[in-house]
């Protein structure tokens, strides 16, 4: 919590300031989502008379005393900053439907009653949002509204990162010094991957740009709901990170044996590789049989039997073993494989060493239609995905 307890300092020393000069504020009549008075309004949050509302990171909370005056409703203003909530109290003491809260943003959702509309206007980025949004999602009646916008384009023109890390930014004082905040300015793809992965449901994502020209500020305005009910885990649209890999390992017995080749490595193996994206298993077998061994079949002809899980450093393998019931050709070493030397391993006088489930489902193949025993002087191993 360094960065918020660095936010909070800072936000403290703004409102401070900002008493000693004793700044006027005027009322507002509608909320200002975005800079130069940007935005949808007040629409966007629905039909608040008598609803439970909460104003996250409220600071004088001018937009929290509009919704309580001019709408009726329940309006609890939380800030974490101290002088900030001294302005909101000198000034709306005795609001009606107005309550001003000091207290840390997550220790508040934890322990307030569900609200139906949370909004936020600029703070939500000061704040990790693996500590925020999980509390959010519990503080929202179920189909809840959630509104707040977020730094998407600072003046310099910084534009949002794809880390989930804070960076500096500058908060300026009227006639004053120049304080850093740390902000997590992230792209609206990550932010919304982050509201999913904690239950919570995007709408939609508004740009809300700078009125005025050559101006980079940008902001965004992010919709949310907490769904009704939940049927399932919601999903990202992000694809998961790549760690696994899936192959094939072949198995071909013929008159003369069982099909073998020899690895670059001196192993001796069944043929295979790793599925390619959009291949079916039985296609990959047709394929890699055909790659390696110049011998060709037909996906029908293709029967899947079990899967071999290891692992390799990070990385996951699946290995299903499959066997050919039927092929063309006469097997021949193919130019750039890593296995070669292809040739038939008589069964009658051989007997297999098997590695895990693939292992055992060959050998239950051979149990079943191929009788005889021996040993093999060299390692057998099953084909993975490499």
């Amino acid at each position: 919590m360094k960065s918020e307890e660095t936010n909070t300092e800072a936000w403290t020393a703004y409102g401070r300031h900002h008493l000693q000069r004793g700044t006027p504020l005027p009322e507002v009549e509608r909320i200002d989502w975005g800079p130069g008075a940007t935005g949808p309004g007040d629409a966007i949050l629905g039909d608040l008379d008598g609803r439970r509302v909460l104003d996250l990171g409220c600071g004088p909370a001018r937009h929290a005393a509009h919704l309580a005056r001019d709408y009726r409703a329940l309006v609890d203003a939380v800030d974490s900053s101290p002088t900030q909530i001294e302005r909101a109290r000198t000034r709306y003491d005795q609001l009606p439907g107005l309550n001003v809260v000091l207290a840390d943003a997550v220790e508040h959702l934890h322990a307030a009653a569900p609200y139906d509309v949370i909004y936020s206007v600029h703070s939500v980025p000061y704040i990790d949002p693996h500590r925020l949004l999980p509390a959010l999602n519990t503080a929202l009646k179920p189909g809840g509204r959630l509104c707040f916008t977020v730094l998407h384009t600072n003046s310099h023109g910084d534009g949002p990162s794809t880390a989930l890390v804070p960076r500096p930014e500058t908060l300026r004082l009227a006639d004053g010094p120049e304080l850093t905040v740390q902000m997590w300015v992230l792209t609206p793809e990550l932010w919304e991957d982050l509201l999913v992965q904690y239950g919570l449901q995007v709408e939609s994502i508004i740009v809300l740009d700078a009125p005025e020209e050559g101006t980079h500020t940008s902001y965004r305005l992010v919709q949310v709901r907490r769904p009704v009910r939940v049927t399932s885990r919601p999903r990202t649209t992000r694809p998961p990170a790549a760690h696994a890999a899936l192959g094939v390992g072949i198995i071909l017995s013929g008159p003369d044996g069982l099909l073998l080749g020899r690895h670059r490595r001196r192993t001796v193996e069944l043929p295979g590789g790793t599925v390619e994206p959009g291949e079916s298993l039985s296609e990959a077998v047709v394929r890699e049989l055909a790659e390696e061994t110049g011998l060709t079949a037909l996906p029908a002809d293709v029967r899947l039997l079990g899967t071999l899980l290891d692992h390799v450093g990070d990385v996951v393998r699946l290995t299903v073993a499959a066997v050919v019931t039927a092929w063309q050709g006469t097997p021949a070493d193919q130019p750039d494989e890593s296995v070669s030397d292809w040739r038939w391993w008589p069964l009658s006088n051989c007997q297999f060493l098997w590695i895990g489930a693939v292992a055992w489902l060959c050998a239950e193949v051979f149990v079943e239609h191929l009788p005889g025993s021996g040993v093999v002087d060299e390692h057998v191993g099953a084909a993975a995905a490499s």
